[in-house]
């Protein structure tokens, strides 16, 4: 049968997806649109399992507050390219994205995929999107935290994003907090104090300064002591509470925050990177 213009038009204004590719769905499904839409999708399902091994090193994070101030969530969406990184469309969707799991509360990637988004689920239109544009495209992370009091920041960039939650709440607070997510993305910490630190993480910084001393020449009964220097070093420079403060080396992360509030500190960050 034939296929108006008109129509190849309004499926490709519904669907985003190319002329031809339409136009072929149109055919093949005899002039029938909802048919013809679920050709286009069926075709997205085979391009997101042909690239189901590329990696997808660009995009987009994106964060959300609650009214409250006192729960955050974060998200990436990730592609192959910077090119559709970039793309005003592709930063809407992961907002889009973002909206949807905060309203749904929802706490994992796979509940993020499950989630009903334009009539079909959020899973379903990734697919959807990776059919029309060519590229891997996955929600790759989702973080949330709580606290009296959760900051954002994001990375011009737009490819890093932090949230942390601090013990107190106030302008002060909302201010310093501010300081400290910055200064997460920037040192990029591994916890919040040594406490924190995975156990394996710890066993391997004591092995490697062993090492290292015994390279050094250094005595085998004094292995242990000297690694264990090395590794109260490692917390002051890789645990957050412990790390020297980017906008005032005279003091750590913990004496700022107790200078701007007595007993204030951080309960719980997360840091995301893409690339």
């Amino acid at each position: 049968m034939a296929i108006t213009a008109q129509e190849v038009n309004k499926l490709r204004q519904k669907t985003g997806a190319g002329m031809m590719d339409c136009k072929k769905a149109l055919t093949e499904a005899e002039g029938d649109f909802e048919k013809a839409i679920d050709i286009l999708r069926k075709k997205g399902q085979k391009v997101s399992a042909s690239r189901a091994d590329r990696e997808t090193k660009e995009g987009v994070v994106a964060t959300h507050v609650s009214a409250d101030g006192k729960t955050g969530t974060l998200i990436s969406l990730t592609c192959e390219t910077d090119f559709v990184a970039k793309n005003e469309e592709f930063g809407s969707f992961a907002n889009a994205i973002l909206e949807a799991a905060v309203s749904a509360n929802a706490d994992s990637i796979d509940a993020v995929m499950a989630l009903p988004f334009e009539g079909i689920t959020i899973g379903e239109k990734i697919t959807e999107m990776t059919g029309k544009i060519g590229e891997k495209i996955e929600v790759s992370h989702l973080e949330i935290v709580s606290g009296e009091a959760v900051e954002p920041y994001i990375h011009s960039n737009g490819k890093l994003g932090v949230l942390v939650a601090l013990n107190q709440s106030g302008e002060a607070v909302s201010d310093a907090g501010k300081d400290v997510a910055m200064q997460i993305a920037a040192m990029n910490p591994v916890a919040i104090d040594k406490d924190g630190v995975d156990a394996s993480l710890v066993e391997r910084e004591i092995e490697v300064g062993k090492e290292q001393a015994r390279q050094e020449g250094k005595p085998e009964a004094m292995l242990e002591k000297i690694a264990l220097g090395k590794l109260n070093k490692f917390y002051k420079e890789n645990t957050l509470l412990s790390q020297t403060f980017v906008k005032d080396p005279g003091k750590t992360i913990a004496q700022y925050l107790e200078s701007v509030n007595k007993g204030l500190t951080v309960v719980d960050f997360k840091r995301i990177s893409i690339g």
